[in-house]
């Protein structure tokens, strides 16, 4: 049987570990079983923090609508029931996102939300 050298397929891989973890610091960079360590907890990081993402938004989302209510004397709770009991269905994003770009706009819905 024949013998089996696997010096390119090791190499490859390396050279594809070494190019994932390029940047890192000290040997994280330059040896092959730290980085493939570093490389590893880095994937993790970053899975976690795509989740903690949606988090950071959704709060930050909230915290604007919030602050842009208490300037019509209203608090955000209160706000987000008369929406629901309004049928209006906006979603915290456009809220958001008008409370930032058109405030105008926001102000209406506020409006329409006290008269009924």
């Amino acid at each position: 049987m024949a013998r089996i050298k696997r010096g390119i397929v090791s190499r490859r891989k390396h050279k594809k570990l070494l190019k994932l973890t390029k940047g890192y610091l000290a040997l994280k960079s330059r040896a092959v079983r730290v980085a493939k360590q570093a490389a590893l907890h880095a994937g993790a990081y970053a899975y976690h923090g795509r989740k903690l993402k949606k988090r950071d938004f959704r709060s930050l989302w909230t915290t604007r609508i919030s602050e842009a209510v208490k300037q019509h004397d209203m608090s955000y709770n209160v706000f987000i029931n008369k929406l629901k009991k309004a049928n209006i269905e906006l979603d915290r994003k456009i809220l958001s996102d008008l409370v930032v770009n058109d405030p105008t706009s926001f102000s209406q819905i506020v409006n329409k939300i006290n008269a009924n």
